[in-house]
């Protein structure tokens, strides 16, 4: 065991791959029982169990019981992954940087996806046990060598994962370069409060914390615009059920299939230097999520293409729209899109972002 009683992180299980080093399995497990697993492959959230109304636990995040089916899942979900080098979209899979192109893999299409064929939610990384503010986390390290994917620099990443007693979530992004890059990271844990396995996620009623969002071309290219949300199926800025719009006539709608859109994410005080991004309640159950990001925006993606052909950990099928991500992020695109913010770490520079997940019951 790793870590104190009250908070312990320890390796459950031990999982052998072909091709691949020992693969690990830990747990953090708060006083009251609600725990979160982690594989040092792909720095993947594989469990969130978290309690509902009446206090019964429930597994609220979509996953596998094996390193294989990660692997070899159809349609690669990026199932609770980190990913990146750059997370989302960069168009024609190409950028240039202090005039000079590079080229990356165009694994979506004509553009560029999570950081390419062999992204960070497929590489293994280093678990190191360790301590915020005295209580026990589980960091995550990887070194992206220059040139991997084609990304300029060599890229020292780690990813510190914190849950504490109040079943927060934390996850804490760094990174240092010696060459200059994009880096974009975020994480990838697909959501259904009702408990994975169990329904859609339509009638889960969401709130996004944003006045904008940026429309996308037919290939999910940002077109560089900053669109008003007033009047339009993208206004979440008063909670409603995913579902209430999502089948409405919009063109923005019909190039995703549904909701897979970056938002622009105001400002709030609420908790210092992070942000109310985004809040999720689920009816039945009464489990909420409230998300927190030093991040200037956020993409909300609905399940478009899950499609019932991925079973899950619990042997049900993940049916169409049966969980949604809100990831964390710089606007797609970014290193093509001078007006955005920039996400291009120089040497002598430190990538430093935290995001917030917060669970609770009403």
């Amino acid at each position: 065991m790793l870590g104190c009683l009250a908070n312990p992180v320890t390796a459950q299980d031990q999982m052998q791959v072909e091709d691949f080093d020992s693969i690990e399995l830990y747990t953090l497990e708060n006083q009251s029982g609600a725990k979160v697993q982690i594989t040092n492959f792909g720095a993947i959230v594989t469990s969130i169990v978290v309690p509902d109304r009446d206090g019964n636990l429930g597994d609220v995040a979509l996953g596998y019981d094996s390193v294989e089916s990660y692997i070899n899942a159809v349609d690669k979900p990026y199932f609770g992954a980190i990913v990146g080098r750059y997370g989302n979209r960069i168009a024609n899979g190409e950028f240039t940087l202090d005039g000079k192109t590079y080229s990356l893999a165009t694994n979506n299409g004509p553009n560029h996806l999570h950081g390419g064929v062999i992204g960070f939610d497929k590489v293994v990384w280093d678990a190191e046990p360790t301590a915020v503010n005295g209580k026990p986390a589980l960091k995550m390290i990887y070194l992206a060598k220059d040139g991997e994917e084609g990304y300029p620099g060599n890229l020292q990443i780690a990813v510190t994962y914190q849950w504490t007693d109040e079943n927060k979530l934390i996850v804490h992004y760094e990174a240092t370069t010696d060459k200059a890059t994009p880096v974009n990271l975020t994480q990838h844990t697909y959501f259904n409060l009702a408990g994975e396995g169990n329904g859609t996620i339509l009638d889960h009623e969401l709130m996004l914390n944003a006045s904008k969002f940026t429309p996308v071309d037919s290939t999910l290219i940002p077109t560089g615009e900053l669109r008003d949300v007033e009047g339009t199926p993208f206004d979440f800025r008063k909670a409603k059920a995913i579902g209430r719009d999502v089948g409405v006539e919009n063109e923005q709608l019909e190039f995703g299939l549904g909701y897979d859109h970056n938002f622009v994410l105001d400002s709030s005080d609420e908790d210092g230097d992070l942000t109310l991004a985004a809040r999720v309640s689920e009816p039945t159950t009464g489990r909420t999520l409230e998300i927190h990001t030093s991040e200037p925006g956020i993409q909300f993606y609905c399940g478009n293409f899950l499609d019932g052909r991925l079973v899950g950990k619990s042997g049900k099928p993940y049916v169409h729209r049966g969980g949604f991500c809100l990831e964390t992020q710089h606007y797609p695109d970014s290193p093509n899109q001078s007006a955005f913010p920039s996400a291009i770490l120089k040497p002598g520079e430190k990538y430093d972002t935290t995001t917030v997940f917060h669970f609770s019951a009403e």
